[in-house]
């Protein structure tokens, strides 16, 4: 764990005076799996001395392979490890130690064969050399019997001479298991060890792995290790080695052989809320948050985060960085650090409408829903409504284009107000780790001022993370690639990156944009894999338009380097010309422009009624209604406030104007 030297106050480089609270000091949590009894926070220790006894009380079933299920930053690793520290006690029992990420493809079959067998004797390894050697002899295979007769070899120099031997054509292959089996069982049934000796493999992250080195691993275990006195605990989530996640593409008797390979499975509970809640008091304590994190927040971090330890370290992390290197921060409370990552990291969508993004034209869009959730209660209510809360009510009326009075009563006049609000309002405002949010946001001191940065910010956040094991899925060839979604991985912004007008222009990958790399485009250092096509979007044309285009940059410039053109147009009558020059496969268009918060629609509208142009069409706003996605969906087209979303539809439009073969 890495620690940050105390520090005097800072000084607001805007005001020349100390900030309102001290900085830290504040530290960095490690992301090391847990590998003592006495830093069992979550209280998987029970279970790791549970399934200890049943992997020493099972030697005679032996050989078999136990999965430790779960997914991704749930103790797999943690839980994994103390196992092994608990199989430390029983003198009889050896273990071995393999992280399947560290081998590509074939290579992971010759690794994990060697490293099970750097844990035997050298005598053994001797031995068992020799009797292959004698074997060859009989046949005129000599080479291995004057390697050995050459003179004595430590461990790693007889595991090579034996993998040698074992691998060199497929006939000796075929006698791997067997020499392996008489190798096990010599080291197992000895005179120093009654009952006889075992050994435990455990192998980490294959469900990080391409699919070659998780075939490889498993034909290692099943093929050629698969004898008496053999135990393996992989850790894995099983759904992305399922048919429809990692190896989606294996052959049906591929499929049949990896359903073989696991005899049981230890399924990970999620961790109860009590074991939960002070997992997240020590992880505050450590980084020296705790004073920030009140019942509310403490219980919107447990559950929002779906109880996972890792997600959980990341978001402390993460406020860890942005309080102490943005300097955005230095004019602010720390809990303003706090609860602004959180808002960011679970309420993205809610987020990127507090920052503008995407040109929503919301305004202080966190006072519109604090006063929506007022006249809410106002309209609710069976009561009159109060003489003073009257003017609120009207004025929240008139500016959403609504009258006073509604004939059809309270709740019709409510349900209008709620379609000309962002569709996640009428949820939110039930939410009450949300409202307690907001509500602690807006009491802090100078939280004016930090909204209005927020707003005016908003194209400048600082770095998003990627998606978990991204940044290695990434670097694989495309064949390699899982699904979306395959490590359960976490929303965007998992380091919680803050508007901070410091940091420039905006960086590919925020508000959702496409990463550079993505869909094919090879990033640089990068070669392309044997036929991997580079310009995946190189038949796609796409019309943007939109009066503020800075706010799409990071987009658009991955489109770019995936192939596709990219035109700009900042208004209608641009639009209209570029659409007179090039019929576009796809048109991208904000709603708001030209001082006309339905410019967007009513151009699409003209567009359709005069035949100009009838192919797809998506809306990116930062500010999604129930009446303009009704509107939308008439015009035949998509409203999203999400960039994935674009890519999404830009990637269908790219097979759409795919040629043919």
């Amino acid at each position: 764990m890495s620690t940050s030297a105390p520090l005097p106050p800072p000084v607001s480089p805007s005001t020349g005076t100390p900030a309102p609270s001290p900085r830290g000091p504040f530290v960095l949590l490690n992301d090391e799996p847990v590998a003592e009894s006495g830093a069992d926070l979550l209280g998987v220790g029970r279970a790791a001395r549970q399934l200890a006894g049943l992997l020493v009380a099972s030697r005679a079933s032996t050989p078999f392979t136990l999965a430790v299920d779960a997914g991704w930053g749930m103790g797999k690793s943690s839980l994994m490890r103390l196992v092994d520290a608990e199989l430390a006690h029983a003198p009889e029992v050896h273990t071995v130690w393999y992280n399947a990420w560290t081998s590509q493809g074939a290579d992971a079959l010759e690794g994990l064969i060697k490293s099970v067998l750097m844990r035997f004797d050298r005598r053994v390894l001797r031995r068992a050399l020799q009797r292959i050697s004698e074997r060859r002899a009989l046949l005129r295979a000599v080479r291995a019997v004057t390697t050995v007769a050459a003179g004595p070899l430590g461990a790693a120099g007889l595991v090579d001479e034996l993998w040698k031997t074992l691998s060199v054509n497929s006939q000796a292959r075929n006698e791997m298991r067997g020499a392996i089996g008489e190798l096990v069982q010599e080291w197992s049934q000895t005179d120093d060890f009654r009952p006889r000796r075992l050994l435990v493999v455990f192998i980490d992250d294959l469900d990080r792995c391409p699919e070659e080195t998780v075939l490889a691993v498993c034909e290692a275990v099943k093929v050629y290790l698969d004898v008496p006195g053999l135990e393996f605990v992989i850790g894995c989530d099983r759904s992305a080695l399922a048919p429809n996640g990692l190896l989606r593409d294996l052959s049906p008797a591929a499929s049949a052989f990896m359903e073989k390979i696991f005899q049981t499975s230890y399924r990970i509970p999620v961790p109860d809320q009590q074991g939960v809640r002070a997992y997240i008091d020590w992880c505050a304590r450590t980084v020296g948050i705790d004073q920030l994190l009140d019942e509310r927040l403490t219980t919107m971090l447990a559950e929002r985060s779906a109880r996972n330890p890792r997600r959980i370290k990341r978001l402390v992390n993460g406020f860890v960085l942005e309080a102490t290197l943005n300097p955005m921060w230095d004019d602010f409370a720390p809990e303003a650090v706090v609860r602004t990552l959180l808002l960011q990291y679970f309420y993205p969508d809610f987020y990127r409408m507090v920052a503008g993004a995407a040109g929503s034209g919301a305004g202080d869009v966190i006072a519109e829903f604090r006063t929506y959730r007022e006249v809410r209660r106002l309209l609710r209510t069976p009561d009159p409504i109060p003489v003073a809360e009257l003017p609120t009510v009207t004025r929240f009326l008139r500016e959403h284009d609504l009258p006073e009075q509604d004939a059809d009563g309270r709740d019709a006049t409510l349900s209008r107000l709620e379609r000309q609000l962002p569709s996640t309002f009428p949820e939110m405002v039930r939410d009450q780790e949300f409202t307690s949010l907001i509500d602690g946001l807006v009491a802090l001191p100078r939280s004016e001022e930090l909204l209005r940065r927020l707003r005016e910010g908003a194209e400048l956040p600082a770095a998003v993370e990627p998606e978990p094991a991204a940044a290695y899925v990434q670097s694989l060839p495309a064949q390699a690639q899982p699904p979306a979604g395959a490590y359960g991985g976490m929303p965007s912004g998992a380091y919680g990156g803050m508007p901070a007008g410091a940091y420039g222009a905006m960086p590919a990958g925020a508000y959702g944009g496409m990463q550079p790399g993505a869909y094919g485009a090879v990033p640089a250092g990068r070669t392309a894999a044997p036929g991997a096509d580079v310009a995946p979007l190189r038949y796609v044309r796409i019309l943007w338009v939109d009066d503020h285009p800075r706010n799409n940059e990071s987009l658009v410039n991955a489109f770019r380097a995936a192939g596709a053109v990219v035109r700009i147009a900042e208004d209608s009558a641009a639009a209209d010309a570029a659409l007179a020059v090039e019929r576009p496969t796809l048109i991208v268009s904000d709603i708001e422009r030209d001082g006309n918060p339905r410019e967007g629609l009513e151009h699409l509208a003209r567009l359709r009624r005069d035949g100009r142009y009838d192919g797809p069409f998506v809306f990116y706003a930062g500010r999604v209604t129930p009446e303009r996605s009704a509107v939308a969906e008439e015009l035949g087209a998509h409203l999203t406030s999400s960039g994935s979303e674009i890519e999404r539809l830009v990637l269908r439009a790219a097979e759409a104007e795919r040629p043919l073969p």
